[in-house]
């Protein structure tokens, strides 16, 4: 085995990740010839296409797809034999942590999240990564460290703790002509609405309460996060929905809010991560530091359970 090169490990690991020989060489900071390369050396090696064309992208063959999980976990592996053990003492800990949340968290958790780590670990940093979407890929390659958020239906492998439990509230301009009397199903859905979606859809629990009563809204809007929905509707005529907690960390002095009319189903914001990570002291106390913090109960918020 003298020719064995374990950086094809990494190469197929990225490739079969990426699907992309462009996207593989970025993920792994090589030129795209450079991938190139590692491509066909892969290929003379498992004496198979690994990747072949489809369209305008790559699709892997049987071969690699039987190895895929295989080849991910080999990664991981020795990563964890070869990086430095995580030092026991945390105050002394020197690392970065990416943490995955929406917009509206980090407005409303960040600058606690940042003080408690800061206060046993001064040279730990955090960093806040946008969250597109509720892909579990960045938590199984380690881009992302931790996903704070609502549990989505694929991350069965995952690990996850609650942090709290939230709820909608309505929300308007302060001068909105349906707080001038009782806010009924009826009423409510006769105005125009602004909704938030991160992939733009116009529909939600609201609608499906509405649909029981005989009722629909007309929804005109959709915005990707809570801040611009908050920005709409303090300057127009439409109604939102924005978390209980968004609004209790004073970000609605120019709209007022009330109890949705029909019901919806609770919010649970949950910490997730890979369970590869599970023994990382470093990361052990990062779980513990972000739980505790939301042990130190808000009002309004209900915290979760170990």
């Amino acid at each position: 085995m003298a020719d064995l090169d374990l950086n094809l490990l990494v190469a197929l690991h990225a490739l079969l990740s990426e699907r992309s020989v462009t996207a593989a060489a970025r993920k792994l900071k090589l030129s795209t010839s450079a991938m190139s390369r590692q491509l066909s050396r892969l290929r003379e090696a498992m004496g198979d296409p690994v990747l072949v064309p489809a369209g305008r992208a790559m699709v892997p063959t049987p071969r690699a797809e039987a190895v895929a999980s295989q080849v991910r976990a080999l990664n991981a592996e020795i990563r964890s034999v070869l990086q430095p053990a995580a030092t026991a003492d945390i105050r002394t800990l020197k690392r970065i942590f990416t943490l995955r949340a929406n917009e509206a968290f980090v407005i409303i958790h960040g600058a606690r999240l940042t003080a408690a780590a800061a206060e046993v670990a001064p040279d730990v940093k955090l960093c806040f990564a946008p969250k597109p979407d509720k892909d579990i890929r960045a938590l199984r390659d380690g881009t992302v460290d931790l996903d704070i958020g609502v549990i989505s239906g694929d991350g069965a492998e995952l690990r996850a703790q609650t942090l709290y439990h939230d709820a909608f509230v309505g929300i308007t301009r302060t001068d909105h002509p349906l707080l001038a009397q009782e806010i009924t199903p009826k009423r409510f859905a006769a105005y125009g609405h602004v909704v938030t979606s991160r992939c733009g859809q116009f529909s939600g629990p609201v609608d499906a309460a509405l649909s029981t009563l005989g009722l629909s809204r007309n929804v005109q809007v959709v915005v990707p996060s809570f801040p611009a929905l908050l920005a709409i509707v303090a300057t127009s005529d439409l109604i939102g929905q924005v978390p209980q907690s968004f609004c209790e960390a004073g970000n609605t002095a120019a709209v007022m809010t009330f109890p949705l009319p029909v019901p919806t189903p609770q919010i649970t914001v949950s910490q997730i991560w890979h369970p590869r990570m599970d023994a990382d002291a470093g990361h052990r106390w990062l779980r513990g530091a972000i739980f505790s913090v939301f042990q130190k109960k808000s009002p309004g918020l209900a915290t979760g359970a170990l």
